[in-house]
């Protein structure tokens, strides 16, 4: 498309988000303001569409829908979005499935079958996992053989991991779209447009990234200072910096539309080593975008939820109290989560919940360098990014990243995932039900090798090297947490949906020398579009078989040692696997009483779908 050619009417979605039997939320970007007219074969609906200006051709829109009487369940509904009278076969066609003319979605009875996944990095060399969710759909023959709700449960962008042409194309997408700029406060460029044509700009952000206050100068820093960068990831090169940035990720890993108004030309001024590498990256990036199609086509039948973790921010966010006291006393830094933050509160968490976003949302409408900063601040103090759904099984998503339990004992100590607080609110919400699902972005009960290994590099004082981030990490918070589950009143069964880790496994936890005890199933199905390094992968699980076998007494030192943690074994393994490593999607059938009787890991290579067997 050239520059002068018209842009089109809707540039990303429709995605279903937080589905209800009485309501709908569904989130779409459009390069005008839409007021679209909303039909669903299930009757008379009240749309209350909300729009924030982002650019001056870009508008997100939220349409919050009411229906006048409760939605059946487990029957197939179309749908349709009517702009200036045309409906989305006319617009969007690629969202159809074959033989269909509307898009539709069904509303579970109850949670009896979920898809889960987390950790979508679109430069990795894997298939991109959400096209498994695209050839489940084309099989489901009757309505309830469709998931009820596909749960993204951390890192569906990598703010901090940017390929040279995805950051090509988010400039490029900025210009088009007139995407709106910004002032650095405290940064080596005065504003976002500088910061574009810096020739730093690509592959050595690094070098304008902001660094700890021993050394504040950052003008002096680019030009040969010493640094001690704040942002610790190894990946930095292309971190992305302002809002215009983010949205324009956003809009380029969920919808092929963006990409026929970009320009993938490589950016003058690079090196050879530099050219080498973006020319290696093409290939990646072109790839995943021809697989959007299909991407769009799941988003706009499956109702979505989600729930950051660190790469939608930035690596090692909120790792430490010593963290978070360098970043945020850096007005750069600060800027930098912030715009993070503000694209996951409009393209993630309003989505999640519509009602409790309401009143931040409603401070975006008009943002200037100083309202952005009041924002920026009011999006760090909240305290409503976790949310839930009434469903059968009640679904609880945490948020482990905001409400952190701060080392009391060295400021540098890794903190634990959710304070006290937190953690009070979550045992109260689990006393009055027999069974819940609960999405925790890491796993409550993980590798007890790797944790161990992540233990040993904290006390050395070098947590970030080995991204320490995990539930027994944090005496406190570890104790409250398995309290919580060894707790006499919650006798039910529980499910714990995890990711991040970039491999996936199941384990069945039960609670020794108790007969009625709490039955816990720990799914962790990571990642979407990502892996762990194969042959370490393969070391760390032999090892761990070896030596926490369950009569080894390394147990006993272990904080999980009042419980019996059983490993459900991968269908296909070979020598005894008990981690499963690839890109793909997690999916859960649950019975009657909530507990997990058939756990798959999809392939997103096409192979067929390896189950996690139960010991007899």
């Amino acid at each position: 498309m050239t520059p002068s050619a018209p842009l089109p009417l809707v540039l990303a979605g429709p995605v279903l988000r937080r589905l209800e039997p009485q309501r709908l939320a569904i989130w779409l970007v459009a390069s005008q303001p839409l007021q679209p007219a909303f039909t669903c074969s299930a009757g008379e609906a009240r749309v209350d569409c909300q729009i924030v200006p982002v650019g001056r051709h870009a508008f997100i829109h939220l349409l919050d829908i009411h229906f006048a009487q409760p939605l059946p369940c487990n029957q197939l509904l179309d749908y349709d979005l009517l702009l200036y009278g045309q409906g989305i076969a006319s617009w969007a066609p690629h969202l159809l499935y074959p033989g269909t003319q509307r898009p539709s979605l069904v509303l579970r009875e109850r949670l009896d079958q979920l898809l889960h996944g987390s950790c979508r990095k679109p430069h990795h060399p894997a298939t991109d996992g959400l096209l498994c969710a695209d050839r489940l759909l084309q099989t489901c023959a009757k309505p309830e053989d469709r998931p009820a709700v596909l749960l993204m449960t951390g890192d569906q962008v990598y703010a901090d991991d940017v390929a040279g042409p995805m950051l090509r194309a988010i400039h490029s997408l900025i210009g088009r779209l007139g995407l709106f700029d910004e002032a650095l406060e405290g940064a080596v460029v005065p504003d976002s447009q500088a910061l574009y044509q810096h020739p730093a700009s690509y592959y050595h952000r690094a070098d304008l990234l902001p660094a700890q206050a021993v050394n504040d100068n950052l003008r002096e820093r680019f030009f040969g200072g010493k640094r001690k960068p704040i942002f610790s990831s190894s990946n930095a090169d292309n971190h992305l910096v302002t809002f215009a940035e983010v949205m324009a990720m956003y809009l380029l890993v969920w919808s092929p539309v963006p990409r026929q108004l970009v320009d993938l030309q490589m950016p003058i001024g690079l090196n050879d080593q530099r050219q080498a590498r973006y020319q290696q990256e093409l290939p990646l990036i072109q790839g995943f975008a021809d697989n959007l199609d299909q991407v769009a086509r799941v988003m706009a039948h499956l109702p979505s939820l989600m729930i950051f973790d660190d790469h939608d921010i930035t690596d090692d966010w909120n790792l430490s109290a010593q963290w978070e006291e360098t970043a945020y006393g850096h007005p750069f830094s600060r800027r930098i989560i912030g715009n993070a933050l503000l694209g996951y509160l409009l393209c993630q968490a309003w989505g999640n919940d519509p009602d409790g976003c309401k009143p931040l949302v409603e401070q975006c409408q008009t943002l200037n360098s100083q309202s952005q900063d009041a924002l920026i601040g009011e999006l760090l103090r909240f305290q409503g990014w976790q949310f839930s759904l009434p469903t059968e099984p009640p679904l609880l998503v945490l948020d482990t990243r905001t409400r952190r339990w701060r080392s009391e004992s060295s400021l540098a100590k890794p903190s634990g995932l959710l304070d006290w607080e937190a953690l009070s609110e979550l045992q109260q919400a689990l006393l009055d039900h027999p069974s819940a699902i609960i999405v925790s972005p890491a796993p409550i009960f993980g590798v007890k090798l790797i944790e161990t290994v992540q233990k040993a590099f904290s006390w050395l004082g070098y947590p970030l090297l080995v991204d320490a981030e995990n539930w027994m990490a944090h005496r406190g918070a570890a104790q409250v947490i398995l309290n919580i589950f060894r707790h006499s009143r919650t006798p039910g069964h529980y499910v714990v949906l995890s990711g991040d880790v970039h491999y996936s496994f199941v384990y069945e936890v039960l609670i020794r020398h108790r007969q009625r005890s709490p039955h816990l199933w720990q799914v962790t199905s990571s990642g979407i579009k990502n892996e762990f390094p194969r042959r370490l992968l393969d070391v760390l699980d032999r090892l761990n078989r070896w030596l926490y076998s369950p009569r080894s007494p390394l147990n006993w030192f272990t904080k999980r040692r009042e419980m019996q943690v059983l490993p459900r074994t991968p269908s296909h393994s070979k020598a005894g696997e008990r981690l499963w490593n690839g890109a793909g999607l997690g999916q859960v059938f649950f019975d009657e009483q909530g507990r997990p009787a058939r756990v798959y890991q999809l392939d997103a290579g096409g192979r067929e779908a390896t189950e996690f067997v139960a010991r007899d």
